[in-house]
């Protein structure tokens, strides 16, 4: 346990959870891209619910926006303005610190079907390339593998700004990425490329095995878990929607934040939620940590 109090900064939750919630509709494979072609506004009400929890973050709903994913939708077109427009709602929250998020190409949860470096590069380099100018930070989400992270650092790191490296780990063993490879090889990548290194879209069971080998690293490091059950057979098939996944029934607030402050005590100084992590979440670990005497910070 740490002796001593520290600034901790404190992400949001899951937005494309929170919006499917507060929108009804039926998810699509586009997910939380088409609420925020359906509802404009919502993202940007989301992203300040979770500020009012106390986040010091806004991380863009820019997670899905890649080619591939409009691919065979309609939508093929609008990939600059959906870009402009989850960056407005983001910047029109007020948030302290905006967080460019980049999620996977291709597939979540799907290491097999990450494009070789000559594909992805190129990819992850134009979606950085949007995301900088309005983002104080890049975030590389449910990073899977080594070669996706090696592939999405090299098109982010490129802008300048602060790369921070999200990596997913098993579920069932937080000391391996999802593609099997083991989690402390990804140190001397991060290492070289990255300025913080965290888990995420994990269970919030796997991630004390994966801080205990982030900690032997040398950048700051921490931790934000989905509230699934299970990543389902289902959800890894071609084209999937997150109604193929079940949310926890156990993990309420108190239970979340739990998990989270025994993360703090193992070091962890970058803490959040992912997917079924809402404002509620973050609000009680926002009075928790506060109550623990450590000061909320931006990055």
């Amino acid at each position: 346990m740490t002796d001593t109090m520290t600034e901790i900064i404190l992400l949001d939750g899951g937005m494309g959870q929170e919006l499917i919630h507060r929108a009804g509709d039926t998810p699509t494979p586009l997910w939380s891209t088409q609420v925020m072609i359906d509802h404009p506004g919502l993202v940007a009400e989301i992203h300040r619910d979770f500020r009012s929890a106390g986040a010091m973050v806004a991380t863009t709903n820019t997670y899905a926006i890649h080619h591939d994913r409009l691919a065979g939708t309609g939508m093929e077109d609008a990939f600059g303005s959906l870009m402009a427009r989850a960056l407005t709602e983001a910047r029109d929250s007020g948030a302290p610190c905006i967080a460019g998020a980049i999620g996977p190409l291709i597939a979540s949860y799907r290491p097999d079907l990450h494009p070789d470096a000559q594909t992805a590069v190129p990819l992850y380099a134009e979606v950085a390339g949007l995301l900088a100018p309005t983002c104080d930070l890049l975030i590389c989400e449910t990073v899977a593998s080594l070669d996706h992270a090696r592939s999405v650092l090299a098109g982010a790191c490129p802008t300048g700004k602060p790369v921070w490296l999200a990596l997913t780990v098993d579920d069932r063993d937080g000391s391996r990425l999802r593609s099997g490879e083991p989690l402390k090889d990804i140190l001397p990548i991060a290492e070289e490329h990255a300025t913080a290194i965290l888990i995420n879209c994990s269970a919030p069971e796997a991630i004390p095995a994966a801080l205990a080998i982030l900690s032997k690293g040398t950048l700051p490091y921490g931790a934000y878990a989905n509230g699934f059950q299970r990543i389902t057979r289902e959800f890894l098939q071609t084209r999937p929607t997150v109604a193929d996944l079940q949310s926890r029934h156990d993990l309420t607030p108190p239970l979340y934040a739990d998990h989270v402050m025994a993360w703090v005590d193992a070091g962890a100084t970058i803490v959040g939620g992912c997917c079924e992590v809402g404002p509620a979440h973050i609000a009680e670990i926002a009075r928790r940590l506060i109550a623990a005497g450590h000061r909320l910070a931006r990055p």
